[in-house]
């Protein structure tokens, strides 16, 4: 276990995600065992008092009920530096502040954080310094590739932590023990008995001030080309030699290699809708067009959905759908596996039976299968089972064992340079044909299951 301090900074330290979930998840990593001290320097260009940044603090720890002396010394020791991300004379000043290995982490949208890196290059790092990324990584193809170029002239690799918190969600890294660890799934883990695979991500919230970030990236950068792709990945891959940071980044990248939009054609494999007024859960809910901050110009969807194809002997013909939105009426986050229909239901049984199907709910943490029997009041009539558990959503928040990876220079957490880059190749046709509005942008009442002629068609 490593127990030489470090020093976390972090850049867009006032902003929401670190408030509402990497400071959070910092706590819960503080008070777990595999914990280590931990030194957090926050920046930002407006000013924060001492109190008023202890106070951001302690909240986002107070939030998660953490405790202990390795939470209780961050929050003694924990200091603001205001100033320009981009001086390099400002970066020094919180290297020079900082207490063995620093990890910065940038909690901003990739064209700052590629700037603050331009600046990082007219510095010496110290020792180790470790470099972490939120998603998305680039803003297409070219800036990815870019990033990557000038990231690796900073720091190796190895020290380069392209985070998506979807990867420490409990669930999701239990679909590698439901894949390979019992000889129920995996022997019927292919196109032979799986007729489609969903993964979806519909969330009742709106827009909840976001615009800033999210009127320029969309539902499709926001969740599908980082998150979703690494599940589909999860999903999808064969078996590692190991689960470990070379062997199982190295099963994500062969499978995503594999994967493209069906027919290659971003027409025919994406839709996206966007919300007009409507009602969720007695609130009422303006045109997405009508929200703060959003210029109704860009025509940024926000509901989103591509489909495609990995082209493997094992997943040969089996088409998968991606979707992600806001302001549906009800949420749905899940992976939902559809198994084919025996190929002859023995004569004597009546109806018909449904589709055998898997649902492994991704938030709250549940797994769910249906299977076709028989019995009941009457027992030659086909009817349903449901076999349900829950899991428990574990010692540290998804954020948390983020961090924990980052400090214990684990990168099985994060998304290797390459795999970063081809997740981008895989949207970026439906981003280009998005762009020439060439794809049609339907809308949605806010509180709804979305365009109602998507229903018809799925």
């Amino acid at each position: 276990m490593v127990t030489d301090k470090r020093t976390l900074i972090v850049f867009g330290a006032t902003g929401d995600l670190a408030a509402r979930l990497l400071l959070p998840g910092l706590g819960t990593f503080l008070q777990s065992a595999r914990s280590v001290p931990v030194k957090l320097i926050g920046t930002g260009r407006s000013a924060r008092s001492e109190e008023a940044w202890t106070k951001v603090v302690k909240d986002a720890f107070d939030s998660q009920h953490v405790s202990g002396p390795e939470v209780d010394a961050t929050l003694e020791s924990t200091v603001f530096m205001q100033g320009d991300p981009k001086d390099p004379a400002h970066l020094k000043a919180m290297l020079d502040a900082a207490e063995g290995e620093p990890v910065l982490y940038f909690a901003l949208p990739p064209q700052i954080a590629s700037d603050i890196c331009d600046a990082l290059a007219e510095l010496e790092l110290p020792e180790g310094t470790t470099l972490a990324f939120e998603k998305p990584f680039g803003t297409d193809v070219e800036s990815a590739r870019a990033l990557n170029e000038t990231v690796l002239q900073l720091v190796p690799e190895e020290r380069v932590h392209r985070t998506d918190h979807f990867l420490g969600r409990s669930t999701v890294l239990n679909i590698i023990g439901l894949r390979f660890a019992n000889r129920m799934f995996e022997p019927i883990w292919n196109a032979d008995n799986i007729e489609k695979v969903e993964i979806l991500y519909d969330e009742t919230l709106g827009l909840e001030g976001r615009a800033q970030y999210y009127d320029d990236a969309g539902a499709l950068v926001d969740m599908i080309q980082s998150h979703l792709l690494q599940i589909l990945a999860l999903v999808t891959m064969d078996a590692p030699a190991a689960v470990d940071a070379v062997e199982l980044r190295s099963s994500l990248a062969r499978v995503l290699r594999s994967t493209h939009l069906v027919d290659d054609d971003p027409l025919k494999a994406s839709r996206r809708a966007r919300y007009v007024a409507g009602t969720i859960d007695g609130k009422e809910l303006p045109s997405y067009a009508d929200e703060d901050g959003v210029d109704p110009e860009r025509q940024t969807e926000t509901l989103a959905e591509i489909n495609v194809e990995v082209d493997t002997a094992r997943w040969q013909g089996v088409p998968f759908t991606l979707r992600s939105g806001k302001a549906l009426g009800a949420s749905c986050k899940e992976v939902l596996v559809t198994f084919k229909p025996v190929p002859r239901l023995p004569s004597g049984l009546e109806g018909q039976p449904v589709s055998d199907t898997l649902r492994i709910v991704l938030n709250p943490d549940e797994i769910e299968l249906s299977l076709s029997a028989n019995g009941g009041g009457n027992p030659f009539e086909m009817g349903q089972i449901v076999l349900s558990s829950s899991f428990d959503s574990g010692e540290l928040t998804p954020y948390g064992e983020v961090l924990s990876g980052i400090f214990h220079d684990d990168p099985l957490l994060s998304i290797r340079g390459d795999v970063a880059v081809r997740c981008w190749e895989i949207v970026q046709p439906v981003v280009d044909a998005w762009k020439r509005r060439e794809v049609p942008l339907d809308d949605y009442r806010a509180g709804s299951r979305g365009p109602a002629d998507w229903e018809s068609s799925s």
